[in-house]
């Protein structure tokens, strides 16, 4: 049965009908990730030994493209948490800002509203839980810096004498073990199952609100961890202790390949696109099973300015990024006291280094240097270009699958998306 909903868009009143409204709302934001991501993930999954560069799980859900910019007093460029407003609440605000407006007055998100509406609400993400975009959905801070009032404000604050969330997956030990507050008993005692090793998630009983925390900030890189791809483990856990008969909307987030591009770490931000890449696969079999769900996935922004393709070669070879045993970043934490960087080097690395490149190993002499050089090494193999350690305001593109998906297509701005999900809430 259509129902009409009608909504604000760009200051004109619209009436759009709405199908198949979904009763579960999945929103995935690939944090940092920019066109130039998936763009270079098709190539670095790429099957070499066959012609044609086969399409990936991002071209199959590929419906749009979305505009970044945060409110125009604060330019063109959005950090992650006015990006992280825009998207859970569609009111343009200022970098920095969680879930506030210019004014810094609070705004609903659309988790929040789907809690008041007796849906589940969950975050499964690879930042702490208390980071700006998982934040940006879930609390009202006017500083996204304002890690540990954050943290409290998830045990804090209540919507009509509930909890805001249900299930939080992430990191964050530091802002919930504290010395003038211990955040993690008060969730047990309050009736909140605590896990702190992603390896037992399966053991969790369902019925129970959960919280895990599984590192001090961030997770483990996804080079890193032991069961390498840990953001797939995350989402199905989230999803199977929020499913219920009233419906839920879970925030899932591959909060490192933004880190990665910071880092101008091209390895490190393949595996994180492969580990969002294998979510997604598992998310497109659920929605076949379950096709009352909404999943849609965009980005904050782009991070990095990343170009495939460098100085003036017109090629891109991203089998450097492959052979890693580690990200580069641990690769640095070896090499920097080894007495024997070359051998080490081509060993973690999986291809032998030249005397080129061992010349900036040998010199590098702090952790940040030595990551760069290997970033550098990776880089000049693979023939990868950055323009910025920072973000850019180029649009990013919008997936999304499921009930109410085809409301997504085509160009909007990040609002709009929270502005659909509102609407599609609303009208179920």
């Amino acid at each position: 049965m259509k129902q009409l909903v009608t909504y604000l868009l760009a200051g004109l009143c619209c009436t759009t009908a709405f199908a198949n409204t979904p009763k579960n709302i999945i929103m995935i934001v690939g944090d940092g990730m920019g066109p130039a991501y998936t763009t270079a993930y098709r190539m670095f999954a790429d099957n070499a030994s066959t012609p044609a560069v086969e399409s990936t799980v991002f071209d199959r859900m590929l419906v749009g493209m979305a505009s970044t910019h945060p409110d125009f007093s604060d330019g063109y460029v959005t950090d992650s948490a006015a990006g992280a407003t825009a998207l859970s609440s569609g009111v343009k605000t200022y970098n920095g800002a969680i879930g506030v407006d210019l004014d810094k007055k609070s705004v609903q998100t659309v988790l929040e509203l789907a809690k008041k509406q007796g849906r589940k609400t969950g975050i499964a993400v690879t930042s702490q839980i208390n980071h700006a975009t998982p934040a940006g959905f879930s609390a009202h801070n006017e500083s996204r810096h304002n890690y540990n009032e954050i943290a409290d404000s998830y045990f804090d604050n209540r919507i009509e004498g509930k909890f805001v969330l249900d299930v939080m997956l992430g990191g964050g030990w530091k802002y919930f073990k504290r010395e003038d507050r211990n955040l993690v008993n008060e969730f047990q005692q309050a009736g909140y199952q605590y896990i702190d090793d992603m390896a037992n998630l399966s053991k969790v009983k369902v019925g129970k609100p959960l919280l895990g925390l599984f590192g001090d900030k961030g997770v483990p890189w996804a080079l890193d961890f032991k069961h390498k791809n840990r953001l797939p483990i995350l989402a199905k856990t989230a999803v199977k202790h929020l499913e219920n008969d009233k419906g839920f909307f879970l925030l899932i987030e591959a909060s490192q390949i933004d880190w990665a591009g910071h880092a101008n770490d091209v390895a490190a931000a393949m595996a994180e696109m492969h580990d969002l890449a294998l979510t997604l696969q598992w998310l497109e079999n659920y929605v076949l099973k379950n096709p009352d769900t909404l999943v849609v996935l965009t980005a904050d922004h782009s991070t990095g300015g990343l170009t495939i393709g460098a100085r003036g070669v017109y090629d891109w070879v991203p089998d450097a990024t492959k052979a890693l045993k580690m990200s580069p970043e641990k690769i640095a934490q070896q090499l920097l006291p080894s007495k024997q960087r070359w051998t080490l080097a081509s060993e973690l690395l999986g291809f032998e280094v030249s005397q080129d490149e061992l010349q900036s190993i040998i010199t590098a002499d702090t952790h940040k240097t030595m990551h760069r050089a290997i970033c550098k090494i990776i880089d000049n193999r693979s023939n990868t270009g950055w323009t910025t350690s920072g973000h850019t305001g180029v649009d990013v593109p919008v997936f999304a699958i499921g009930a109410g998906s085809e409301n997504f297509i085509g160009h909007s701005d990040n609002t709009d998306i929270a502005k659909k999900m509102f609407a599609l809430l609303k009208a179920r």
